[in-house]
């Protein structure tokens, strides 16, 4: 990012302060932010830009932490691109993009989030996140590292850490200091060895080893679900009522699940078989 990006950016700010103290609106009920600079451990030198890293559209003050959260996105894309070509010498770019991928996508920030209670400090008016918020965290504890979009994610959080990250990029001009300050909270980083395979691809990979046949039927209008045949023999079912493609994710974790339990005892009975004839 150039210089003279960065001092639009920083008019930009001053802008944003004189919309914030002339805003009708008083901000005394709002969570304050004097933890926040403790939990990242970093006093910004521009307080205004933490303000706004940490205001959501829905409080409607003028301002918001969307710009924030356009050039936090760049960056820790940029950071994570430099950490693991690094880290992985001899890794081709196609496994690095899925590596990065999944370092970087809306649930493993909303994790960080929820972890380090970054939540609760965001300033919105959104009367349904709080909830959201609950049962993502609930969620998300049966799958330690990642769910692979078999869990509902409230964006808003990983927003909150992309405008975050930011906002101390913005503050600093400096991708080592950003860094330094977010690598811990991101952990843990997925790394190689811990990534796994999306339940979709992994189904069409398995299936396509045996020569089988898969298909998916759209339910989702009717129950909110989505059925998964297997050579037309039913392996698979899934639902969400809040989004079609997290049933359909779920109706392929559940088909692979089966047809993995299936493929299995099909090998042991051939085996046991070939073994009795010998």
């Amino acid at each position: 990012m150039t210089a003279i990006t960065i001092e639009a950016l920083k008019e930009q700010q001053h802008i944003i302060q004189q919309q914030s103290e002339s805003a009708g609106e008083s901000t005394q009920s709002l969570p304050s932010l004097d933890e926040v600079e403790q939990i990242l451990g970093y006093d910004f030198n521009n307080k205004r830009l933490l303000e706004e890293a940490f205001t959501h559209a829905s409080l409607g003050l003028g301002f918001s932490n969307e710009r924030l959260e356009y050039v936090g996105d760049s960056v820790l894309n940029l950071l994570f691109t430099k950490q693991q070509f690094f880290e992985y010498p001899d890794l081709p770019p196609g496994p690095l993009t899925r590596l990065r991928a999944a370092n970087v996508d809306t649930e493993k920030l909303a994790r960080a989030a929820v972890k380090h209670c970054l939540h609760r400090y965001l300033r919105h008016k959104k009367p349904l996140l709080k909830e959201q918020i609950r049962q993502f965290s609930e969620e998300k504890q049966r799958y330690p590292l990642h769910s692979n979009g078999l869990v509902d994610v409230p964006k808003a959080l990983a927003d909150l850490v992309e405008s975050t990250i930011g906002a101390v990029f913005i503050d600093t001009n400096s991708l080592d200091v950003v860094w330094k300050v977010f690598k811990d909270l991101l952990e843990p980083i997925i790394r190689r060895e811990t990534l796994k395979i999306h339940p979709v691809t992994q189904l069409y990979e398995v299936c396509q080893k045996r020569n089988l046949k898969v298909k998916f039927v759209d339910l989702w209008k009717e129950s909110t679900g989505f059925d998964v045949f297997v050579d037309d023999q039913l392996v698979g079912r899934g639902k969400c009522s809040l989004k079609k493609e997290i049933a359909h994710n779920r109706a392929a974790k559940d088909a692979l699940d089966n047809i993995l339990r299936i493929l299995d005892e099909k090998d042991t009975n051939v085996n046991f078989v070939e073994e009795r004839n010998v």
